[in-house]
């Protein structure tokens, strides 16, 4: 019987160990053991399943990944301790000294930081292009372009990359397309429907969706995945098993949570829209959004996330955060609590005046990610704040 993704990562399972136990017990264990030193070389040898090492494939983490590859439509995939480690081992996996890669300006200040000022050190050069200019893209490749990196909806200013357009020029070109798909998630949208080859996704974020565990998880092609499984097993970037196990259930609540996270975030941005203390106001699947139409052909519904710029700037936007009576502010998103940022101070006030302002991330700008509470405590507590801006 053909199961949708959805019923899959719900049955998805590791095999029943002989207790028959009906949800997935924890293997907190470093290494397996062995019936015969024959056995035990052959899965050295990669000529056998076996779990060896927990750094290596633990049965909770191979189960968190098989989920996350029937959810994306992919072929396989590997699991990290934090999207960040994602984000690193997929491109040092697949670029050397000497190649070139094209990221979308408008990307987490983490991943900025390291296609900016890391890879650099290993002589891997980037050129960043406009999420919206799309004629930058394909000017910016060179002989020794090899990968293509982008985030849609972006962060934090929610644009829309036209996955079905990039996904063109990376076969034109012969260019891997690495897309990280965490703000939407494969409920609602797939990036490899659109010619990804490789999609990675911060599970702190929505897979998680509790903010209660670190992990990352990158799927896609069998063999770009096996390259970066072997750059990660012999470098270490391991998902716990405890963290994996942890993930895996919460995938089993995935759909349901999105839709209310959706349905509670498009009732606030129509409300919030017009407000008298908001310049603009950006969502995904209002019609006043610059990329509506693309969002519509992608993406499933809007997401958790709205994003609005304060009159008054930055002050403004401190005097609203301050005035939050139920939205917690802190370094998280995609949790069942509502949470606002200023990401100008915050996840990306490392970069300079000048990169902020290149990104659209402006001094009043304000992030909300949109939580599992009753939709009108949360649009209240919004508007209480505004008031006094």
């Amino acid at each position: 019987m053909e199961l949708h993704p959805i019923t899959r990562a719900i049955r998805i399972q590791t095999p029943h160990t002989a207790e028959m136990e009906h949800s997935t017990p924890l293997f907190l264990t470093s290494s397996f053991c062995f019936d015969s030193a024959d056995e035990m070389q052959a899965a050295f040898a990669d000529q056998s399943d076996d779990n060896i090492y927990s750094r290596f494939s633990n049965p909770g983490v191979n189960e968190f990944v098989d989920k996350m590859v029937a959810l994306e439509g992919a072929e396989a995939g590997v699991a990290t301790s934090t999207g960040m480690s994602a984000v690193f081992s997929a491109m040092m996996a697949l670029l050397k000294n000497g190649d070139h890669l094209i990221s979308c300006e408008a990307v987490f200040g983490s991943t900025h930081n390291i296609v900016k000022k890391y890879l650099p050190d290993y002589g891997i050069k980037c050129t960043c292009v406009s999420a919206t200019r799309m004629e930058e893209w394909e000017a910016a490749i060179q002989p020794n372009t090899k990968m293509i990196y982008l985030e849609t909806p972006t962060n934090p200013g929610l644009e829309i990359i036209d996955l079905e357009w990039v996904g063109k020029l990376a076969r034109k070109h012969g260019l891997i397309l690495l897309v990280d798909n965490c703000f939407a998630t494969p409920l609602n949208q797939r990036p490899i429907d659109f010619g990804a080859h490789l999609v990675l996704h911060s599970a702190t974020k929505w897979i998680d969706g509790q903010g209660r565990v670190l992990g990352g998880v990158i799927v896609g092609e069998s063999a770009l995945i096996k390259t970066i499984y072997l750059f990660c097993r012999n470098t270490g970037p391991a998902l716990s098993p405890f963290n994996a196990w942890v993930l895996s259930k919460s995938l089993e609540t995935l759909d349901v949570r999105m839709e209310r996270h959706a349905k509670n975030a498009l009732k606030i941005a129509q409300a919030l829209e017009h407000h008298p203390k908001i310049s603009w106001l950006k969502y995904p699947y209002l019609p006043s959004h610059p990329q509506y139409e693309i969002a519509l052909k992608q993406m499933k519904n809007g997401g958790g996330i709205l994003c609005f710029e304060l009159k008054g700037g930055i002050e403004s936007g401190r005097k609203f955060l301050n005035s939050l009576q139920l939205l917690s502010m802190t370094a998280n998103l995609g949790d069942s609590r509502s949470i606002a940022s200023h990401p100008a101070s915050t996840t990306h006030g490392k970069l300079s005046e000048e990169e902020r302002l290149k990104v659209n991330i402006t001094p009043g700008l304000i992030r909300i990610s949109v939580g599992l509470e009753y939709d009108q405590d949360i649009l209240n507590d919004i508007q209480q704040a505004l008031k006094k801006c």
